[in-house]
């Protein structure tokens, strides 16, 4: 005796709505079909518990309705914000989205391509600093801030511009002895232009600036910034850093010497920041334009064509005034 799996399948939906098969498939797929049978079907399936099978159908059809993020982590605010809005965009078109924290873990990292390339998700929207991953092919991969060699797209913010804002944004304020301070990877990408736009734009309006660029540990940059310290005194009278995270850390060193902000020094960050329960700026700070770049992103995955496609898009930001200049 045959026994009836208890897994629903295509047959049973079409027998339940009374429609023939080829109409469920087309349903399931996106295929227009009348209204009455379209209700029909998605009533039957609802009512039997059936379940499309994206991975089977993304073998047949090439297409799974899903799509990779790679974050490096969670625990940043512009990084946990941005994957929030780039789930939100993807789920509009209904897309469902896979979220891998990678802790810059190759392994993980390739894992997500890998899904890509049997089919099994649409795409990749990556933000990576892995140093090792350079050619990622030619499948649908959309990199946040980073260009690659091979196929892959990149949206960013314009970098280079919020250097300048913020350099200008300070001098205009009556500062007169800049700092750029940055901590981070040492894999080229586009947030490196932060501190390009900053000098040269203090070198074509003849502003004394410092750049002071350390590793991943803040303790490093840090202990770079002591020797400019004295008696209640600091070298410079604004500084711009290359996030507002980092931002707070070197505020709270600087306060730890008696030195006030923004009253003897005043501070710029990177990436608009809201608090949590306010949403106001936490400080003075270049806004990326983050729900852009979520929309960019998806809408380059939906539509990717790499013969067409530009290598890089650059999105505007903007100057928000906040508690940590004198305005």
């Amino acid at each position: 005796m045959k026994v009836k799996s208890s897994m629903p399948t295509m047959k049973d939906v079409a027998a339940e709505a009374g429609v023939a098969l080829g109409t469920v498939s087309k349903v399931f797929n996106g295929i227009p079909v009348g209204e009455n049978y379209r209700l029909k079907v998605e009533a039957a399936a609802e009512k039997l518990g059936y379940q499309v099978n994206n991975y089977a159908r993304g073998m047949r059809t090439n297409k799974t309705n899903t799509a990779a993020i790679i974050m490096p982590l969670l625990d940043h605010p512009y990084f946990a914000r941005l994957t929030e809005c780039l789930i939100r965009e993807l789920a509009e078109h209904n897309y469902t989205a896979y979220l891998a924290i990678t802790d810059r873990d190759t392994n993980t990292e390739n894992i997500c391509i890998q899904m890509v390339a049997q089919h099994k998700t649409d795409g990749i929207i990556a933000l990576t600093y892995n140093p090792d991953l350079q050619n990622i092919g030619h499948i649908p991969f959309i990199s946040i801030d980073r260009s690659f060699a091979g196929s892959a797209q990149c949206i960013s913010s314009d970098n280079y511009s919020g250097g300048q804002i913020a350099a200008s944004k300070l001098a205009e304020l009556g500062c007169r002895k800049l700092a750029f301070v940055r901590t981070g990877t040492n894999v080229r990408g586009e947030t490196d232009k932060r501190g390009a736009g900053f000098e040269n734009w203090c070198q074509i309006n003849n502003i004394p600036y410092d750049t002071f660029i350390a590793g991943d540990q803040t303790d490093e940059l840090l202990e770079m910034l002591r020797p400019r310290l004295d008696s209640g005194t600091f070298d410079y009278d604004g500084i711009f850093c290359s996030t507002d995270r980092l931002l707070f850390e070197v505020r709270d060193f600087l306060q730890s010497y008696g030195i006030r902000v923004p009253e003897d020094v005043q501070m710029i960050g990177f990436d608009g920041i809201a608090d949590f329960w306010t949403q106001k700026q936490i400080c003075s700070t270049i806004v990326q334009p983050i729900e852009q770049i979520a929309k960019t992103a998806v809408q380059s995955l939906l539509n990717y064509d790499k013969n067409t496609a530009p290598s890089l898009i650059c999105l505007p930001v903007r100057y928000q005034a906040g508690p940590t200049t004198r305005e």
